[in-house]
């Protein structure tokens, strides 16, 4: 059997594969809500064979979105909606997943494709944007964020307690924090967007204390028998990453110690100016690092879009999951394109029975 298509365990959830579909943000909701465009594509890609369907970044306060358009969990209207795209996913025979996040600096955006730029503060569309320091992102995100004061990181981290609990009520099995594509989470941990002088600035203990505070006080409210992860930049490709590493696997350890059960591993993306060596499964040995030094299961996306090249950070003990996203997009039964390549029994397949029925009866006239 290919390693990509063993089951995984963490907790009391159990993983049908190690094939698991990151949060990719749709852009479509209204005024935080679901609607049919969000019940269609999450049906559909989980009806595509993954072992965990992850919803997109949905924000733990209004001003927590990224746009105007993104998913909300900051009120309990919303519960009845993403209780029906968690129902689907399960039904589809994949783990439900969401993501909760603040956008920080980066809220207050336009969808990508209407420019991908901060709303004009005139607009009414607009709100005003926050963040560890009164630091601006730049380039097509110029606008400074009013630094956060004490209250506004308790409101936050209280914030997102409420998004667990509504999680939890909406039916999700797999709760994974966003600290990290300088967003709030991120930009506290990053020196390039942190310059408090408080106990929540300063040394990479102070900048990770943010992080650790809302770990905890989700944990608390979080079943212990379902997994709590993070998404976290574990590096910026900034010029200094061997020390940004080595504090980020520090900070990965103190999640640990603190209930956090799997990392998804990713990049800072704190500032515009990097150089990202983009490639295939790029992030294979730095995820390994983290699975190693810091004693936790981990995940990564970018670049995994190949079969082989999938199975292969499995296989090596890169990654406990591969995180399959854009390529999803294009095809969701991209894990029956996978299982076919590697040569997974027909039995193993994760096709509805309505697909597979007819694939498999005609294969024949296939050769």
């Amino acid at each position: 059997m290919s390693a990509l298509f063993t089951p995984f365990t963490l907790k009391d959830v159990t993983l049908r594969n190690r094939i698991a579909i990151p949060p990719m943000c749709q852009y479509r909701a209204d005024d935080g809500f679901t609607n049919d465009w969000h019940q269609v594509h999450y049906a559909a890609i989980a009806r595509g064979g993954a072992g965990l369907v992850i919803v997109e970044a949905t924000g733990v306060s209004a001003d927590g979105r990224i746009t105007p358009a993104c998913l909300g969990i900051w009120d309990d209207a919303h519960v009845d909606g993403l209780s029906r795209i968690a129902a689907s996913i399960k039904s589809a025979g994949a783990v439900p997943g969401i993501q909760i996040a603040h956008a920080g600096r980066k809220a207050s955006a336009e969808r990508p494709w209407d420019g991908d730029d901060h709303i004009d503060a005139a607009d009414p569309r607009s709100w005003e944007t926050i963040g560890p320091s009164a630091i601006a992102y730049g380039h097509g995100l110029p606008r400074t964020p009013r630094a956060m004061t004490l209250d506004d990181i308790a409101r936050v981290k209280a914030d997102f307690v409420a998004a667990a609990k509504r999680a939890l009520a909406a039916g999700f099995e797999w709760l994974e924090l966003h600290f990290a594509h300088g967003y709030l989470a991120q930009s506290f941990f990053s020196a390039h967007s942190n310059q408090r002088d408080d106990r929540y600035g300063g040394n990479a203990e102070n900048r990770g204390r943010f992080l650790l505070e809302t770990l905890a006080a989700v944990r608390e409210v979080w079943p212990e028998h379902l997994p709590l992860t993070a998404r976290f930049g574990v590096l910026e490709y900034d010029g200094r990453d061997d020390e940004t590493l080595a504090e980020s696997i520090d900070l990965v350890r103190k999640m640990r110690e603190g209930g956090l059960d799997l990392l998804n591993v990713s990049v800072g993306f704190t500032i515009a100016e990097t150089k990202i060596p983009w490639g295939s499964a790029f992030l294979g040995p730095i995820a390994e690092r983290v699975r190693r030094e810091a004693g936790l299961p981990v995940a990564a996306a970018w670049g995994i879009d190949d079969p082989l090249a999938a199975n292969r950070v499995v296989t090596e003990g890169q990654m406990d999951l591969v995180m399959v996203g854009r390529a999803h997009l294009s095809d969701p039964h991209w894990p029956y394109k996978a299982a076919m390549a590697l040569g997974v029994p027909r039995a193993s397949w994760t096709l509805p029975p309505s697909y597979a029925h007819w694939l498999e009866r005609y294969a024949p006239m296939r050769a």
